[in-house]
């Protein structure tokens, strides 16, 4: 399989619940956007070490970071490797012993923020699931999408209406609203 490699973009608040976050994921040699929902505790300990908050006592994953360090290893990268219903898989895999341990795609980028080590994702996963990022608009067409509103999708066909509010949605940087239409737009073609 092949492998891409991403980095972490940001985390945005989930419009579906409370407690729950984007984590939006970039990959580097192109500009598709992976969104992951993630609970508001990974949320937390990924946003505080990107920001360089350090709390008075150690996090949970500060401590799992201080046991590998003191057993003379350290996370060589993560691997996000599968999908199943919905729900993404991932390892961490140690350097210096080669073990390879599965984690939640959230525990595991906390970690590789923390040792500042590469997140690589199977190709297949991020061309079924990605959103494409669409700042530039080159063509007539794409600048039309881009200045859609919802009023003005009368007369197209469905799917015409979901592509257009998926540009809307990522254009805004609405990741999970992104996904969601991402996810019905395929649908939709896998049915016809």
């Amino acid at each position: 399989m092949d492998r891409i490699e991403l980095t972490v973009l940001g985390i945005s608040a989930s419009t579906a619940s409370n407690n729950a976050f984007a984590l939006i994921l970039k990959e580097n040699s192109g500009d598709r956007r992976l969104p992951i929902i993630i609970g508001a505790f990974e949320a937390q300990a990924i946003a505080l070490e990107i920001e360089g908050i350090v709390t008075p006592r150690p996090m949970t994953h500060d401590l799992i970071k201080r046991i590998i360090v003191d057993l003379n290893d350290e996370i060589d990268e993560i691997y996000i490797n599968d999908l199943q219903e919905g729900t993404f898989f991932s390892k961490l895999i140690l350097k210096n012993s080669g073990i390879e341990i599965d984690a939640r795609p959230s525990d595991a980028i906390a970690m590789a923020v923390r040792f500042n080590c590469p997140i690589f994702i199977d190709s297949y996963i991020l061309d079924e699931n990605a959103v494409e990022a669409t700042d530039d608009f080159d063509d007539e067409s794409n600048e039309t999408i881009k200045n859609t509103t919802d009023e003005s999708l009368v007369g197209q066909s469905k799917l015409q209406q979901l592509q257009g509010k998926l540009d809307k949605a990522i254009k805004e940087e609405n990741y999970e609203l992104a996904a969601k239409l991402r996810d019905d737009i395929k649908r939709m073609l896998e049915s016809s």
